[in-house]
């Protein structure tokens, strides 16, 4: 019997996968799985030649992403598979999780084909405490910045960068800064197969008020080990689940999807809603989660036993 072969998909910035992932490559062999690192948009690669293909660090689609979902859709056996891609890669899944009741950060939503002036966006920020603009396609916080309502020059700077990405063709993300992420910061929860694995936190990523992410800043994200409450996991759990039932092609009868991270925040009175669900190819941060490589690694064996998932069917 021939040894199963496993892509690793990664982007040029990272033909050997970034740091985090490459130990995954000897964990793999452990479990007689001969896996190696594959840039995703290389035209010389014969993806049928891979018993299983796993998206890992593509973090250059954001730039491309009709073209990404396009190669996506071309690849057998994608883990996670094209129709999670396609609704994970724009954030307006936030929208319509938060419109069937999830518990999301608030969000106002600018389309670029509305022709908003400058007088239209003023009135459609917040009028009280700090706020956050960013594209609804982006590489982590990439192109967000942050503002304060009551200050003139704030918000005028809010102004020209929403202007900006609109003129560009992104739709905006006008949301709510949540100010106990600067006491507490931001909470990331991993599940493999829908089991909790392990969480990280992150202190305030936009703490510069006035001042949006560059793209040098996108592989960049300090974490710390972090010890989730039972209200967290089942928190991240529920919206997994929710969010599961929800993705077209998808229904609480298929399996859950082999990895998903879950970035949340906690509300005013401390519970935990979702800032952002990552499905496409999330840091998992694995050194940070006790016996996290090993569950990662089992996940995808796991994976690769049970074959393709019937409900992942390709809605264009």
């Amino acid at each position: 019997m021939s040894t199963p072969r496993l892509a690793l998909v990664t982007c040029a910035d990272f033909p050997d996968l970034h740091p985090e992932d490459r130990p995954l490559i000897p964990a793999l062999a452990e479990r007689d799985i001969a896996a190696e690192a594959v840039i995703w948009d290389e035209e010389q690669v014969d993806w049928s030649a891979y018993d299983m293909v796993v998206l890992r660090s593509t973090w250059d689609y954001s730039s491309r992403r009709e073209e990404f979902i396009e190669w996506a859709r071309s690849v057998p056996r994608l883990v996670n598979p094209p129709n999670v891609v396609r609704w994970n890669s724009d954030k307006h899944y936030l929208q319509a999780l938060e419109d069937h009741g999830l518990a999301v950060v608030q969000t106002t939503w600018l389309e670029p084909e509305r022709g908003y002036d400058k007088r239209a966006l003023h009135n459609r920020f917040p009028a009280r405490e700090d706020f956050v603009i960013k594209p609804a396609i982006s590489a982590g916080s990439v192109g967000a910045g942050r503002y304060t309502a009551t200050d003139a020059n704030s918000r005028r700077y809010a102004i020209e960068h929403a202007m900006r990405l609109l003129a560009d063709g992104h739709s905006v993300m006008v949301q709510r800064y949540m100010p106990k992420v600067d006491l507490h910061g931001e909470i990331a929860l991993v599940y493999f197969h829908g089991t909790y694995s392990h969480a990280m936190k992150k202190g305030a990523a936009l703490t510069d008020v006035g001042e949006a992410v560059s793209q040098e800043g996108a592989d960049v994200e300090e974490m710390e080990s972090y010890r989730a409450t039972p209200a967290e996991i089942e928190a991240g759990q529920t919206a997994l689940a929710f969010a599961r039932a929800r993705i077209p092609g998808r229904s609480l009868s298929s399996r859950p999807l082999a990895y998903a991270r879950v970035d949340m925040v906690p509300a005013g009175g401390g519970e935990p809603v979702l800032m952002e669900m990552e499905l496409v190819d999330p840091r998992l941060h694995l050194s940070l989660g006790r016996h996290a490589l090993a569950r990662f690694a089992d996940s995808l064996v796991a994976e690769l036993r049970m074959g393709p998932d019937a409900a992942n069917i390709d809605l264009a």
